[in-house]
């Protein structure tokens, strides 16, 4: 099994949470509040499905 910096998920899961930072951040310019708190929901929701998707993959069948 590859580690987890070797997938694709990882890579598009950083680049998903990256621009919700940003966005929550200000440093990318958003219409509202509502947008930064967006952000914030979007980077949160795509690092908890990357972490709990990665388990269960490792705990699945063949498991080693």
């Amino acid at each position: 099994m590859k580690p987890g910096y070797k997938t694709t998920e990882f890579w598009m899961s950083s680049v998903a949470v990256g621009l919700g930072v940003l966005m929550a951040s200000g440093a990318i310019k958003t219409g509202s509040v509502w947008e930064q708190i967006v952000g914030i929901a979007v980077a949160g929701i795509t690092a908890v499905g990357y972490t709990g998707a990665r388990s269960v993959i490792k705990n699945g069948p063949g498991a080693q």
